[in-house]
């Protein structure tokens, strides 16, 4: 770890793992190790960014936090119990939008509390809300066909929030995005957890988009099985600067220290 980086105490964190382990078994009954040891601890409302190459396992990672999946062997806490797969308690974002595109972005984002049996009434200024705090207050009634990817992006976001998860989940969600769009994405994703707070876990394979959003960024070793590697706590202000001297030393350093695997 970053070396001279406490990790939590347990019963401190919001999110616990302890020696998670994952093991796919594929058709031909060939054993495919994907995750090795993970300990992770993480803070309530913190922003942890999952950093690493394809196939490090990062993703399977968030999908056993998610519920998704189950560990092979090892355990996970969320406010210290078991969580018993998926909840409530924990929203997803895909990279792909996974928008119903028969509903407007209003029924899209809806659809959660709708499920729940909220009143029309009170869903529909709920989702509103969050509309309008991810950016696309006037936009209500387009369909996603109708929409850019950053804006479909942002209906994901806003259809995680509106079901009030403590933990949000976000899996590599500008990945499809344009070089542009990313980092206007990553501005925006910033300001929404700063003016609602949640725990977030963010994976990318970029080394500036996770300096760019992480309070502290653990880095996967890009061999099967993943392993973490390294804990690199971002002490910069907000908003970040990509040219500011302090910005390039951290990514120089994480550089250096993944350049066989990055």
């Amino acid at each position: 770890m970053e070396k001279g980086d406490a990790e939590l105490n347990a019963a401190a964190s919001k999110i616990h793992c302890e020696n998670i382990c994952k093991t796919f078994i594929q058709k031909n009954t060939q054993k495919v190790h994907v995750l090795e040891g993970i300990d992770l601890d993480v803070r309530e409302n913190e922003f942890l960014v999952l950093l690493g190459p394809g196939q490090s396992g990062k993703s399977t990672l968030l999908r056993i936090l998610a519920g998704l999946e189950t560990p092979s062997s090892g355990s996970v806490l969320l406010n210290n119990e078991t969580p018993q797969g998926p909840g409530p308690d924990r929203a997803m974002v895909f990279q792909t939008y996974s928008l119903f595109p028969w509903r407007t972005v209003r029924g899209n984002v809806e659809m959660g509390p709708k499920f729940k049996g909220m009143p029309k009434k009170e869903r529909r200024e709920l989702a509103d809300h969050y509309i309008k705090l991810v950016g696309l207050d006037g936009f209500q009634d387009a369909f996603p066909h109708q929409l850019s990817g950053g804006m479909k992006q942002r209906v994901g976001i806003a259809r995680a929030y509106v079901n009030i998860p403590e933990v949000l989940l976000l899996d590599e969600p500008f990945g499809q995005l344009d070089a542009q769009t990313r980092y206007l994405m990553e501005q925006e994703v910033v300001r929404i957890w700063e003016q609602d707070k949640r725990t977030v876990l963010f994976v990318t394979n970029n080394i500036d988009e996770a300096i760019y959003v992480g309070d502290r960024i653990v880095t996967l070793k890009g061999k099967l099985p993943g392993t973490m590697d390294a804990v690199y706590p971002v002490d910069l202000p907000r908003p970040r600067e990509h040219a500011d001297l302090k910005f390039l030393e951290l990514r120089r350093r994480i550089t250096d220290a993944t350049e066989l695997t990055l």
